[in-house]
């Protein structure tokens, strides 16, 4: 179509190396030590020895080679040689010349992406929504793994709770912790004479408890009274008894063991007199933390004051017994 001023210039200009000429016709084509191939014969401007010449009649071109109608001589000049590319189109635009105002609207999709070539420094805060996430399994959460990647927390079943094991693991769905409010009675079999220091170790226990399993005694071996679950007790003991002889003091403790070592959680005092034939009965009781079931132990301990020691009771209403109530996790 017709310019109404200058007609605009488009193709892909290029001036080729410079050319040597010698006894042959054939010349190889090039732009910076690299073959170009024109787009015709008559897509070139070739100047010989100061003069323009004439496509098809003076030379020819296949691929990269020029070649002139005849050879020519080391005393001609081949002055320079200029490629006008395809002058219907625009050319090859230069590297960095291409701005954002000459691309079309909406003409960049996914086809035109390299691969993970989109980095977070190119995305808009808030731009990704529910609908350009990919498809996952129905219940899982994403949280992130040990090494701070996105990862899915697999679904758990019904009735489940999410727990956490704190840095350095990924949470998970678990069973609910039951509530191990369970409790046990701790009693002798039978009446028992003690005197000077020590705990009880002729034990027998009995369970009661609100959760089948969890929260109870479950060993007495020695004496050494062992709960199934940690967490926080209410230990009663009620110590009933008569002097064996003559006037005792007597002094009970709630003591816990860790397999070495006794530590004193609670004190009593009774008295006795076995010559008015009184008994006597004392309740201590103490809060304990029962963090670990192996190296938390209770003793039924004890301390007779005077030489004759005491009977303690096993085998009426008011018999002897330690009793254990938890109340929750330690």
């Amino acid at each position: 179509m017709a310019y109404i001023g200058k007609t605009p210039i488009v193709g892909n200009f290029q001036k080729c190396d410079s050319l040597n000429a010698s006894a042959t016709a054939d010349y190889t084509l090039q732009v910076g030590s690299t073959n170009v191939v024109p787009e015709s014969v008559n897509h070139m401007i070739v100047s010989l020895n100061g003069v323009i010449q004439a496509p098809t009649t003076a030379y020819t071109v296949s691929g990269a080679t020029l070649s002139f109608a005849s050879a020519l001589t080391s005393n001609d000049t081949i002055d320079f040689v200029i490629l006008l590319g395809n002058v219907l189109d625009i050319g090859t635009p230069s590297d960095d010349t291409v701005t954002g105002a000459k691309i079309v609207d909406d003409a960049i999709d996914s086809e035109h992406y390299a691969a993970a070539s989109i980095d977070n420094e190119h995305l808009a805060d808030d731009a990704v929504g529910l609908a350009e996430m990919a498809t996952g399994t129905d219940g899982n959460i994403i949280s992130y793994d040990t090494s701070g990647n996105p990862v899915a927390v697999a679904t758990g079943t019904d009735g489940q709770v999410l727990t956490s094991s704190g840095a350095g693991a990924v949470c998970a769905f678990e069973d609910a912790p039951s509530s191990g409010c369970g409790s046990s009675t701790v009693f002798m079999t039978g009446d028992t004479a003690v005197s000077g220091n020590g705990y009880l170790t002729s034990l027998q226990a009995i369970y009661y408890q609100s959760a089948a399993g969890t929260g109870i005694v479950d060993d007495v071996t020695s004496g050494h009274i062992r709960v199934d679950k940690t967490g926080w007790y209410l230990v009663i003991w009620q110590m009933s008894g008569q002097s064996t002889s003559g006037t005792q003091d007597w002094n009970p403790y709630i003591a816990t063991w860790d397999g070495t070592n006794e530590t004193n959680r609670a004190y009593g005092f009774a008295h006795g007199d076995n010559d008015d034939d009184d008994g006597f009965t004392c309740t201590i009781h103490a809060l304990v933390d029962i963090d670990n079931v192996d190296n938390v132990k209770l003793h039924m301990k004890y301390n007779c004051a005077g030489a004759g020691g005491v009977t303690l009771y096993g085998t009426t209403q008011f018999c002897t017994a330690m009793t254990l109530i938890r109340l929750g996790d330690t």
